[in-house]
């Protein structure tokens, strides 16, 4: 899953990694740079004209067109000749620019992740083989539940939705995609819904050997299908660890429609606005027609926390409600691990910061496989000046989760902004998975601190374009901070950016 790779001549161009090698030494290349030599070398004998490659440096920036010809110079001197003589990158006068030499496709820098000391699973989204593809998100809903069912038990090492989600679709390579999760074992079947009935499919697969552990299939009433869910993962247990004791038992909604619904709205929370109010009708819709279903009380809780369904972001009422409806989730099953994260970010937020520990400690003894947990605790510790703690629980929380959300990145660039590692800060922020989103700010600070104000000011600018009304006196009153000098640390960096008092 990880991008493509390039040779030339003696260089090997990762633009994924960020790293540009000669004869296998980094090679001192700054980001800029490196966007630009990605896209020409990925089109070798291509004229790239100038608004294109501008905009592969520069996205969404208006620069002068000087900064390309400086960038291409300073190319040309690192790159040095090729080897007749000649220039690796060419100018086409009054057009662009063209990679002459010849480069060939390495395929991805596999990642080795070492295998945990425990069994370790990946849930692959279950195939929806109805013939009616509204039933889509049904069958996305049964892998995540069963996703959350074997997280929950402490002798397993589970990964996160989002990591199993980027396989959907795919063409599946267990070896391949267990290389790729760090898991030895891998869950794939297929899901039928008609008639009010399910048939489900599933099989167990040692990725390393390739056999079969267990398979079974599943024909029972559509109100059975939460025990289905419970069966399969008893069984998937019992093939990896034997029998054990079960976990506390989930809360689990009494009416289909609202499971639907919260299935719906689940896969909306972090698109558009627009997606967000859809949620939050659909959510609002699922707990009056199940008032005891936790799950859609914790959705709703975050729906209402995020901001996007109130316009200028959540109002304090909101953030009232959003602590209410959190409460009401996790007094309703207090064995959800989910609710008690959230629970507990939003007591954080409120400063409550003693219960707010005490619901995290909770959250990661019920499942200590929830990746959200682990990086929603890295932020709060950041802010508290545990720096340390902060840094590796981001880290497990990339562990279980690789392929995560963009606010993971976000997360992790502000605990090495808060180390004083700016660089990988800045190598962080600017990944494709979190750049053009509010990590500018953290972006911009430590581009302030490394000295590059120009760049700074630039992403201070456009992060400004997306969030006008922000301030360095309303932000820092609003985040949980515990730590003066921690505060101090990140209010110097934005002033140098040049972002508003």
């Amino acid at each position: 899953m990880q991008e493509t790779r390039f040779a030339f001549g003696p260089f090997v161009l990762d633009p994924g990694a960020g790293t540009l090698l000669r004869d296998d030494d980094p090679v001192a290349i700054g980001y800029r740079g490196l966007r630009l030599l990605a896209a020409l070398v990925g089109r070798p004998g291509e004229i790239l004209g100038k608004a294109e490659l501008m905009d592969a440096a520069w996205p969404e920036t208006a620069v002068e067109e000087g900064n390309l010809t400086v960038q291409i110079a300073q190319l040309r001197k690192l790159l040095g000749p090729a080897a007749d003589g000649g220039e690796w990158i060419s100018t086409i006068p009054r057009v662009g620019y063209r990679f002459t030499g010849s480069s060939r496709t390495l395929g991805a820098a596999k990642r080795r992740l070492p295998l945990p000391d425990k069994p370790s699973v990946a849930v692959l989204p279950f195939v929806n083989v109805s013939n009616d593809p509204e039933q889509e998100p049904f069958t996305d809903g049964l892998t995540e539940d069963l996703i959350t069912d074997l997280s929950r038990i402490p002798g397993l090492f589970v990964i996160a939705r989002n990591s199993s989600f980027v396989y959907k679709g795919k063409a599946v390579d267990v070896r391949a995609i267990a290389e790729d999760l760090g898991v030895r074992y891998l869950l794939e079947g297929s899901a039928r819904r008609a008639a009010g009935r399910v048939r489900i499919n599933a099989q167990l697969v040692d990725a390393l050997s390739g056999d079969h552990l267990w398979a079974e299939r599943f024909d029972r009433s559509l109100e059975d299908i939460f025990a289905v869910q419970d069966e399969v993962t008893a069984k998937i247990v019992e093939a990896l660890l034997g029998k054990l004791r079960p976990p506390p038992p989930r809360n689990r909604p009494g009416n289909i429609e609202a499971y639907d619904l919260c299935v719906h709205a689940r896969r909306l929370m972090d698109d558009t606005p627009q997606a967000a109010q859809e949620a939050h009708l659909m959510l609002t819709r699922a707990v009056s027609l199940d008032p005891d279903y936790a799950e859609a009380y914790r959705w709703l809780a975050m729906n209402h926390w995020m901001g996007r369904v109130h316009s200028g972001g959540p109002t304090e009422a909101a953030r009232s409600l959003a602590l209410e409806l959190a409460r009401k989730a996790v007094t309703i099953d207090p064995n959800d691990a989910g609710s008690r994260w959230i629970l507990a970010y939003l007591l954080a937020y409120e400063r409550s910061f003693t219960e707010a520990e005490a619901e995290f400690a909770k959250a990661i003894e019920l499942d200590p496989n929830e990746a959200d947990t682990w990086a929603a605790l890295s932020d709060i510790d950041v802010l508290a000046g545990r720096v340390e703690e902060g840094l590796a629980h981001i880290r497990k929380a990339f562990r279980l989760n690789p392929f995560p959300a963009s606010w993971y990145y976000l997360t992790l660039g502000q605990a090495q902004y808060a180390a004083g590692d700016y660089e990988a800060a800045v190598e962080t922020l600017r990944r494709d998975e979190t750049y053009r989103t509010s990590s500018r700010r953290f972006l911009a600070a430590s581009l302030a601190q490394l000295c590059r104000l120009d760049e700074a000011h630039t992403e201070a600018d456009l992060f400004l374009v997306a969030n006008p009304g922000f301030t360095i006196r309303h932000w820092a009153a609003t985040e949980p901070f515990r730590n003066d000098a921690m505060l101090a640390h990140f209010v110097d960096g934005f002033r140098k950016a040049g972002l508003p008092e």
